[in-house]
């Protein structure tokens, strides 16, 4: 008896397993609960002579184990195989896959990002016409009739009849959209105006006349110099990382009163540095507030606005 299991050891061992038919033939064989070879063999135990029913009850469990062990590599074999093939299948079939083209310009990156950290701010996105009126573009915003941006060399001025709102021209900032929104929208008001904005400058390699602008807004009661202030560090820290340095310089903007510029100093890599202006701010003129329909003695506000060409100069 003992021999038989010895030869039925060396067909375990000659099995072909290949392929996930032959292993499942292969368990049948010898394990399946009717005729499983292996099966048999343990349900003979009982008519085995005692003398020999230890080393046979050995026998068979080792060629069980044997089976399983042989089971066992070849169901992870064929697993492998299939998926292998799986992965290598091609359908020819299938349309050509696009391959992704180009990227979002610098400048698309860079604004994208200025809104996404305004947003995080609480701030809404408005938009408006490029084509503007002069009364949204300059009087409402307490430009005076004679001031120089209102002058050919400054501003593109755009053929169309004259109404009460005055002459028509490429807007020059995107201020008028802070203008209609104040129009249209009882305070709080807390918005950022990003667009383009058009000036009649001479074309070099540091001016042209497009550029892109975001500027920001927020109107409420008793907001204060101090809440622009904050807003505009957690956004320097946001854009150019924790820990800038950043300055106020008093300035003058007929809307705002009072006007600053902001500088971030700019560290080269020999420890030397410089201070370089991002941006423009300041408290709402009151008279921009009345232009616009709000109580000046009732709400306050703050507006920003900076270029996005110099953000992303910086950043990139």
């Amino acid at each position: 008896m003992i021999s038989s299991l010895a030869t039925l050891e060396s067909q375990i061992q000659a099995e072909d397993l290949h392929d996930a038919a032959s292993v499942e033939a292969f368990r049948i064989k010898y394990l399946g609960r009717k005729n499983g070879l292996l099966t048999d063999l343990f349900s003979q135990i009982g008519k085995i002579a005692p003398e020999e029913r230890k080393a046979y009850g050995a026998a068979v469990n080792t060629l069980k184990q044997l089976v399983e062990a042989r089971l066992t590599a070849a169901q992870a074999f064929v697993e492998a195989a299939q998926k292998q093939a799986v992965a290598q299948a091609i359908d020819l079939t299938l349309p050509g896959r696009m391959q992704p083209v180009g990227g979002l310009h610098p400048i698309r990156q860079t604004m994208e990002e200025i809104k996404r950290i305004f947003l995080s701010f609480g701030f809404g996105v408005a938009e408006g016409p490029e084509i503007e009126e002069d009364w949204y573009n300059f009087s409402a915003l307490n430009f005076p009739p004679d001031h120089p941006a209102r002058d050919m060399q400054d501003t593109f001025f755009v053929e169309a009849p004259n109404n009460e709102n005055g002459g028509v021209v490429l807007r020059t900032h995107t201020s008028p959209v802070q203008v209609r929104t104040m129009q249209n929208t009882q305070p709080p008001i807390r918005i950022i105006a990003p667009g383009r904005v058009y000036r009649n400058e001479t074309i070099t390699y540091k001016s042209y006349c497009l550029f892109h602008q975001v500027e920001g807004l927020y109107v409420d009661e008793q907001v204060t110099f101090a809440d622009l202030k904050q807003v505009l560090r957690m956004f320097a820290e946001a854009a150019f990382g924790v820990g800038v340095k950043m300055r106020f310089r008093p300035s003058f903007f007929p809307f705002t009163e009072p006007s600053a510029e902001v500088d971030i100093w700019w560290q080269n890599e020999d420890g030397s540095g410089r201070w370089l202006e991002i941006l423009g701010c300041g408290m709402v003129d009151p008279n921009v507030l009345e232009n616009c329909g709000i109580d000046s003695e009732k709400y306050t506000g703050y507006a920003f606005g900076m270029g996005v060409e110099r953000i992303a100069m910086l950043r990139l």
